[in-house]
């Protein structure tokens, strides 16, 4: 999905009130950012998509937070592995 279509899909979905949608959109912006390298953006979508995860306790959290723990912006989550992979 290019960039345009992405942003496109995030609006609309933060339109429809589709905090599924919104996880897994965010996620892919933040997979496509640190594919281009771009640590702080994709940190910035990850975070997005995490706290989305974390109101709708989606089990896509533990993996959102882990991510965010390796580059050094968040916590663990209580009750989640500490290693680093």
């Amino acid at each position: 999905m290019s960039t345009q279509d992405l942003d496109k899909a995030l609006l609309l979905a933060h339109q429809n009130g589709d905090r599924a949608g919104l996880i897994s959109l965010y996620a892919q912006a933040a997979d496509d950012r640190e594919e281009m390298g771009d640590i702080d953006a994709a940190c910035f979508y990850l975070t997005h998509a995490f706290v989305f995860a974390l109101q709708e306790g989606a089990p896509e959290q533990d993996e959102l937070n882990r991510r965010l723990w390796e580059y050094g912006r968040e916590e663990r989550l209580p009750g989640s592995s500490e290693t680093k992979s």
